[in-house]
């Protein structure tokens, strides 16, 4: 029955477009996608062409980044270290944006060398072994997965890991790796018992592949190993030698018990559900944010930082909401910088409240909490010479670490996800809304200038760059990883930055190339969102080849999560009802499109289209 709906709502509006003489825009037969024709001639205006250079200038610069660090294993050329200072996931953060970028459209080497890299990555940490380190001393990585660390760190070296279903969801390594890694937070391994159900907390801040750390933690189990450091490395927290390194971290005592920076994990279960489609991943993950939203109410609308292995707020910090490590009240001593710094990373945690309300059909519960602990802080602003300064920080003489800035993490993520003018009011001027607004027209332009300058720039450090393997620590590439990404998420995909966490990308609309059968635009293809509001986006399609048709799947949403309502094209609105939309480019065509969507209507998927 529905594909004979669908047949006829083709032909019909097939009939339509005859009758009315479009030039620009039809509809066609398309089995279970509907189809629109595009012939409106349109020459290549230069946002279109800057993002066509800019995906193959990306794809060149990675294939000579990866030429100089990487071996023909897929090993970094570096010392391997463990330890927050340098450590595992330092070393595949070298590869970050990589899986962003060839989901965009880039080269399929791109895809190709991320994928020999994290092969690589998870052998040579597996290999690499502590020798004072306790708990990494038959291998950084078992099962490839860290041992047990901090989420901060473990997130990071995720972050491209959880963004290869973009491209990768059929490679059988991940999909194994997929199910394994959700696992370790499910008690499905007995060898890494880091959730406790009863009390539906992940029991350390450190945690992995072994389990958790339920004692204090020492400088050493954050600096790693004795190491040679003047003359022959540079860390990056600035120190000169070992012992400024195990000083930098003598503080960082108290991880036993959960931490709001834990749920970065539920991103392992979100991939796992979007890969496989089990309940019993979205049930944990939710189960899992659901106490931290009831821990948020239980502490007068401010999200705690330590719970106790009993589950109470504070149970392991002397009953201190605000206390353990990276909590409220993580003020420590800098030998690098000689000061004392304010260091905190409960704030990633709104990265499990953005997978629960993808999960939810946009349940506001899921951002309310936050909303409203941004009032509270900001609530105890004070004047000072006719300034007013905001708290982001709070310790055992209240409220302190006063900027003129108001508090507002995630306030971006926080309005992206909702649309809501509520959530716009703590970001201010912001030069990508601002366009959306019709406020900054020269927007594309300008952003799209700033990752070629940034390729370049990054070029030019790799060229300069004398380090040896043997003088190089796993994150001193980094600066010179030239995957520039930032201004093509906005632009083409209408979304946000995922960051360096662990996260999945939010965006509003994916491309996929159905000739070839692969995630990105096609080539010749350029896309630019110009606008977002809840319930609508206006997207411009261009077909830079003046002698060959291009075909471009589109998706709604980062994972199919949207429903695409109907399409307005040359003033004729038409019906679509579907997640994805397949577009036929005329040669040297192009055309702006009006395209209503329901949001979070559908369970996500990282299934590719041709494979549902």
């Amino acid at each position: 029955m529905k594909h004979s709906q669908e047949r006829n709502f083709d032909d019909f509006h097939l009939v339509l477009a005859t009758l009315i003489c479009l030039s620009a825009s039809s509809w066609l037969s398309a089995g279970e996608s509907p189809h629109l024709n595009i012939t409106t001639p349109l020459p290549p205006p230069a946002w279109a062409v800057m993002e066509r250079a800019l995906l193959d200038a990306n794809a060149e610069a990675c294939r000579q980044f990866y030429g100089k660090y990487f071996d023909e294993r897929g090993y970094l050329l570096c010392v391997e270290r463990w330890g927050g200072d340098d450590g595992p996931d330092d070393a595949i953060e070298n590869c970050n944006d990589w899986p962003i970028l060839h989901a965009l459209g880039a080269h399929d080497d791109v895809l190709t060398l991320y994928r020999k890299a994290l092969e690589g990555h998870f052998r040579q940490y597996t290999e690499s072994k502590t020798v004072d380190v306790p708990f990494a001393r038959d291998g950084m990585y078992y099962k490839e997965f860290p041992v047990m660390f901090d989420w901060l760190h473990n997130g990071e070296g995720t972050t491209v890991f959880n963004l290869q279903g973009l491209s990768d969801p059929n490679n059988d390594n991940f999909r194994q790796r997929v199910r394994r890694f959700a696992g370790f937070y499910m008690n499905e391994d007995p060898q890494a018992p880091n959730y406790d159900p009863e009390h539906k907390i992940i029991r350390s801040l450190f945690n992995g592949s072994r389990g958790p750390l339920l004692r204090k933690a020492t400088g050493l189990d954050w600096a790693g190993d004795p190491i040679e450091v003047k003359g022959r490395f540079k860390p990056r927290h600035g120190e000169d030698t070992y012992e400024q390194m195990v000083e930098h971290f003598k503080d960082y005592n108290d991880v036993v018990g959960d931490h709001p920076s834990n749920l970065l994990a539920t991103s392992l279960a979100m991939n796992a559900f979007m890969l496989t489609g089990e309940v019993k991943y979205r049930d944990w993950l939710l189960e899992y944010v659901d106490a931290w939203n009831q821990r948020i109410a239980d502490n007068d609308g401010i999200i705690p930082t330590n719970i106790g292995l009993d589950g109470t707020i504070g149970g392991e910090t002397d009953g201190k909401w605000y206390g353990g490590v990276y909590g409220w009240g993580f003020t420590v001593y800098d030998p690098g910088s000689g000061e004392m710094a304010n260091r905190s990373t409960f704030q990633q945690g709104f990265v499990g409240f953005m997978n629960a309300y993808l999960l939810t059909g946009g349940d506001d519960r899921y951002v309310d909490g936050w909303r409203k602990q941004s009032d509270i802080v900001n609530s105890h602003s004070k004047t000072v010479d006719g300034q007013t300064l905001y708290p982001t920080k709070y310790g055992d003489d209240g409220w302190y670490a006063y900027g003129p800035s108001p508090y507002a993490p995630n306030a971006l993520e926080m309005y992206y996800l909702t649309m809501d003018a509520r959530d716009r009011k703590w970001l201010g001027s912001n030069s990508w809304l601002d366009y959306l607004e019709g406020k900054n027209p020269d927007f594309p332009l300008q952003a799209l200038h700033g990752d070629f300058a940034s390729i370049r720039q990054r070029h030019q450090l790799m060229l300069e760059d004398t380090t040896t393997p043997d003088t190089r620590l796993a994150d001193d590439p980094m600066p010179m990883n030239p995957a520039s990404v930032r201004s093509l998420i906005p632009l083409m995909l209408g979304g946000i930055h995922p960051g360096h966490k662990g996260s999945i990308i939010h965006c509003r609309v994916r491309y996929f190339d159905p000739i070839r059968r692969r995630a990105g635009v096609p080539d010749d293809v350029a896309a630019l969102v110009e606008k977002l509001s809840k319930d609508s986006m206006t997207l411009t399609l261009v077909n830079t080849n003046q002698v060959e048709s291009r075909e471009v799947l589109i998706q709604s949403g980062g994972y199919g999560e949207h429903q695409f309502v109907s399409v307005n094209a040359d003033g004729v609105s038409t019906p679509v009802d579907s997640r994805l939309l397949k577009v036929r480019l005329a040669p040297g065509s192009g055309q702006q499109l009006q395209l209503d969507m329901q949001r979070y209507t559908n369970d996500p998927t990282m299934i590719l289209p041709w494979d549902r």
